[in-house]
C-alpha cells in the first residue's frame, strides 16, 4: 500500500510516499530556516506564507519520485491513500497541508487519514530507504514487533515520553512544563550570540570541546568534574503544571535558561570560554533526559526505547541514552537523521497503522494543542 504523506506543522514544508508503513519510495523537503533566521525563530505568518508557496512544488515533487521509483521497480506506481499531519503544531501552518491533503484526496478519489505530528515523530526509527535491501529482506525492526515500549519525543516544539503498551496505542507519562529541549538549545545559542537555530551548533561546538578536553585530560570526557553546574529541570512534587502526572518523569528548562543568563551576566565570559559553557548548558539538558528515562525504564519492562525527532539528531544525547537502554536492558530504535526532523515520510509511514483513522477526515480542522493519544 502506498500512502503519500503531507507535512505542514510549523517550518518544513514536506512530502513523501511511503509503501507499506516503512519502506520509503520518496521524500522531499523544502526548510525554511533562511526565512526565520534574522528574527531568530519561527514566525508564523511567514511559516504558512512559505508553505503556501511551496506545497504544489514539493508535493508533485514527490509523486514524480514516486513515479521514477515504481517504474525502477516495475510496480504499479498507484497512491492509496493521503495522510497529512492535522495537529499539534502553528495553526495556520497546518491549515495550508490539511487543505492541499484534502483537496488531492478528493481529486485522486482516495482515503484521507488525519495523523497527529508527534506520534509521527516515534514512528520515524522506522522508516528505510528503499535500496536498503538488508531491510527489504529481513524485515528488521517492524513496528509490530516492538511493543511494549517507551517513547521519547524530543524535538523543538515536545519532549515527551510516551507509553506505548502495543503498536498505535499512546499514553503520556511525562513530559517538559514549559520549553521543549529544541527550544532551551535555541534560546541559548540566541544568547550566547551563535545564531538560529542553536541545536546543530551547540552539539558541534560542545563535541569538538569534549574531544578536546579528552585528548589533553585523563578525565573522561563525560565526568561532571568538567562542567559547569547547571540545573537539570526536575520539577517539585505537587506543582499544578504536572497536571496529574509525576514529577519524576516531568522536566523543566526554564530555570536552566535562568541559570545560563545570569551566569553570563556575572561572569561576562569571553569568546573562548563559550565552548565549555555551551557544552556544560548541553549536558544539563542531556542528563535531564536521561534521568527521566532511566525512571521510565524501571517503571515497567519494556521490550524497546524508541527515540524520535530533531533533538535526537543531538550525537551526545544519542550517545547518552544508548547507555541508559544498555544498562536497562532493552533495544533503543533511532531513525536514520535525514528521519530525525519534520518529514512526510514518517507521516506517510504512520498512516498505514493508523488506517481506521479514515472515516471524519475530511471534516477535520487544524489543531494546534492536538494531544497524544486522541
Amino acid at each position: 500500500m502506498n500512502i503519500l504523506g503531507i507535512e505542514t506543522s510549523c517550518d518544513e514544508t514536506a512530502a513523501a510516499v511511503v509503501k507499506d508503513g516503512c519502506e520509503v519510495l520518496s521524500n522531499v523537503v523544502y526548510t525554511q530556516i533562511p526565512l526565520h533566521q534574522p528574527y531568530g525563530g519561527v514566525v508564523p505568518e511567514i511559516a504558512s506564507r512559505a508553505h503556501i508557496e511551496k506545497i504544489s512544488q514539493v508535493v508533485g515533487e514527490a509523486i514524480a519520485q514516486f513515479r521514477t521509483a515504481s517504474v525502477r521497480q516495475q510496480e504499479e506506481g498507484r497512491i492509496d491513500a493521503v495522510a497529512v499531519t492535522y495537529g499539534p503544531g502553528l495553526s495556520p501552518a497546518l491549515i495550508v497541508g490539511l487543505n492541499a491533503a484534502k483537496g488531492l484526496a478528493k481529486a485522486l478519489g482516495v482515503p484521507l487519514i488525519g495523523i497527529n505530528h508527534i506520534e509521527a515523530h516515534l514512528h520515524s526509527p522506522f522508516l528505510y530507504d528503499a535500496g536498503d535491501e538488508r531491510r527489504l529482506k529481513t524485515g528488521d525492526g517492524r513496528p509490530e514487533d516492538v511493543a511494549p515500549a517507551l517513547g521519547l519525543a524530543i524535538s523543538g516544539g515536545n519532549t515527551m515520553w510516551v507509553d506505548m503498551p502495543e503498536y498505535g496505542a499512546y499514553e503520556v507519562i511525562g513530559e517538559t512544563l514549559d520549553d521543549a529541549a529544541g527550544e532551551a538549545f535555541d534560546k541559548a545559542a540566541k544568547l550566547l550570540g551563535l545564531g538560529y537555530p542553536g541545536g546543530l551548533k551547540i552539539d558541534r561546538m560542545a563535541s569538538a570541546w569534549m574531544a578536546e578536553t579528552r585528548s589533553r585530560s585523563e578525565v573522561d570526557s563525560g565526568s561532571s568534574d568538567l562542567f559547569i553546574p547547571f540545573p537539570k529541570g526536575r520539577p517539585r512534587d505537587g506543582v499544578t503544571a504536572l497536571a496529574g502526572l509525576p514529577a519524576e518523569l516531568c522536566v523543566s528548562f526554564s530555570g536552566l535558561k535562568t541559570a545560563l543568563l545570569r551566569y553570563v551576566q556575572k561572569e561576562k565570559p569571553t569568546e573562548a570560554d563559550l565552548p565549555r559553557i555551551v557544552a556544560s548548558y548541553q549536558e544539563a539538558i542531556v542528563q535531564a533526559v536521561a534521568d527521566r528515562t532511566r525512571v521510565a525504564l524501571k517503571r515497567k519492562k519494556y521490550k524497546s526505547f524508541i527515540l524520535g525527532g530533531g533533538v535526537s539528531l543531538n550525537s551526545r544525547i544519542r550517545a547518552v541514552l544508548a547507555d541508559v537502554a544498555r544498562d536497562a536492558g532493552v533495544s533503543l530504535l533511532m531513525a536514520k537523521p535525514k528521519y530525525t526532523g519534520d518529514n512526510g515520510a514518517m507521516i506517510a509511514g504512520l498512516a498505514y497503522y493508523r488506517r481506521n483513522h479514515v472515516e471524519d477526515a475530511m471534516t477535520l480542522d487544524a489543531n494546534p494543542c492536538l494531544e497524544v493519544g486522541r
